[in-house]
């Protein structure tokens, strides 16, 4: 029973970082300032090197050779939570009481991208190789916030690697294209640990009083390299309509890293099987033992499918719909596998339910050309979650959100320098999934705002 609650903490500790991983309502589709300013709308004009992520197949369509810089800045929402957790109330004991307000962390998160194209001159061929983070992001709570057993601080470093090659039919205005997915991940986590019982009986079975009794501190980190592919269809039927299709599949992503535990309190030693009983009195407030081992999982990330219509009612305006489907379900469970050396191959085959679900956004965006040299952009989107209210947390207090943007092109033939803004409301998410028996959820409420700021530089040679 002591090996399994020390088990306990290493899973959920686990299952916070993978989640972000996969990372759903974190998935950034902000990839390209001009696309940005648009809500993301342009998968069927796909008409700049950004392509490569919203529609590989409009690269076709490119001249010459053309790089696009860009970066993304993501003022990282300081998420409000109104309502008990397992920890609020009089600790150790009468937990899980006394409504508190809290409040995340502010931080800054910067993405960048490179996009590059090469179209031949003597056949209608585009080589192409985008290099982004798809599923960066950066949550931290306090920690002597009432989260700290779930989540402090949380980090996913992404990079993305994509090689594309597309071809364009000219008889028939339409472009295909096919391309590699190439992602590594760089995880890492730390929480406190807690356990909601000292008493044990002969045969370790915790006993009454129950509540939240600290244990030490925990940290994780694990890393993955895999391989996914993608694929994107564009057509030009007339000059003022096109269609575009894009197709982004799985990835399996297999997460290899270290857990380690560092005993803080007597119950911490008592779990790990030192019997503190042991150790001098005088001693033991500043005793500390550290636990280590490996762990690892598979992760599947979901594949998504864009279908996209943009249409040119006038000559200077362009306007677009898409919708894109993407296929959380893929994430219906967490099973971590511990090494069979360790004292925990004992509990390996532990599956934890996830079930997220399918979810669709839909995005319209627009773009007025006020001259030559200058565009005008805007756009909404409206975003599903994936994520059940009995599942939801901290580490990812996720709902559906609207998304509000604009943003501003200035070109000539060589250089152009698009700039975007964009604003994301989360819809107030109440959740109702406290549980002290095993000190997860929250009955309460989450509030997030953020604000995003892009910019990318493209020159044609």
């Amino acid at each position: 029973m002591k090996n399994k609650l020390v088990l306990a903490c290493i899973l959920a500790a686990l299952s916070g970082t993978t989640t972000m991983a996969v990372a759903a309502g974190f998935k950034i589709n902000e990839q390209g300032a001009k696309a940005m300013g648009m809500a993301n709308a342009f998968a069927a004009q796909a008409d700049d090197p950004t392509a490569l992520f919203y529609n590989p197949a409009g690269i076709a369509f490119l001249k010459g050779t053309q790089v696009s810089l860009g970066s993304l800045v993501i003022a990282v929402p300081q998420t409000e939570f109104t309502g008990t957790t397992p920890l609020t109330g009089n600790l150790p004991l009468g937990n899980g009481t006394s409504p508190i307000f809290e409040k995340a962390k502010r931080d800054l998160f910067i993405s960048p991208s490179l996009y590059a194209t090469y179209s031949l001159e003597s056949i209608p061929l585009t080589f192409g190789l985008g290099v982004n983070s798809i599923y960066p992001l950066a949550k931290s709570w306090d920690n002597s916030s009432v989260f700290r057993n779930q989540i402090e601080n949380l980090a996913i470093k992404p990079i993305n690697f994509q090689p594309t090659v597309a071809y364009r039919f000219d008889s028939l205005n339409l472009a295909i294209a096919a391309g590699l997915d190439v992602t590594h991940a760089i995880v890492t986590l730390q929480k406190a640990a807690y356990i909601n019982s000292i008493n044990r009986t002969a045969t370790n079975d915790l006993l009454a009083p129950f509540g939240a009794f600290e244990l030490g501190d925990m940290g994780v980190d694990g890393t993955a390299t895999d391989v996914g592919w993608n694929a994107g269809v564009l057509w030009k039927p007339r000059k003022d309509l096109s269609f575009g299709v894009a197709y982004r599949s799985e990835i399996t992503l297999h997460i290899k890293g270290d857990a380690n535990f560092l005993a803080t309190s007597p119950a911490g030693l008592n779990v790990m099987g030192i019997d503190y009983n042991t150790i001098p009195n005088s001693a033991l407030p500043f005793t500390r033992t550290r636990f280590t081992s490996t762990a690892s999982t598979t992760i599947t990330l979901p594949d998504s499918l864009s279908l996209a219509v943009a249409w040119k009612p006038i000559e200077p305006l362009t306007l677009e719909f898409d919708a894109e489907r993407t296929g959380w379900s893929s994430y219906n469970k967490l099973e971590i596998a511990f090494d069979a050396a360790s004292q925990l191959n004992a509990f390996n085959g532990n599956p934890s339910p996830k079930n997220w679900k399918d979810v669709w956004a839909y995005k319209v965006g627009g773009q007025y050309a006020y001259n030559k040299n200058i565009d005008l952009r805007a756009g909404y989107a409206y975003d599903t979650n994936p994520i059940p209210d009995s599942t939801l947390g901290p580490e990812l207090p996720d709902s559906d959100r609207h998304n509000v943007s604009m943003g501003l092109g200035i070109h000539n033939d060589t250089v152009a320098l698009d700039c975007a803004y964009m604003w994301v409301h989360w819809v107030d998410r109440t959740s109702n999934n406290q549980d002290n028996m095993t000190l997860t959820g929250q009955n309460g409420t989450f509030k997030s705002d953020a604000h995003l700021f892009g910019a990318n530089i493209t020159v044609k040679f």
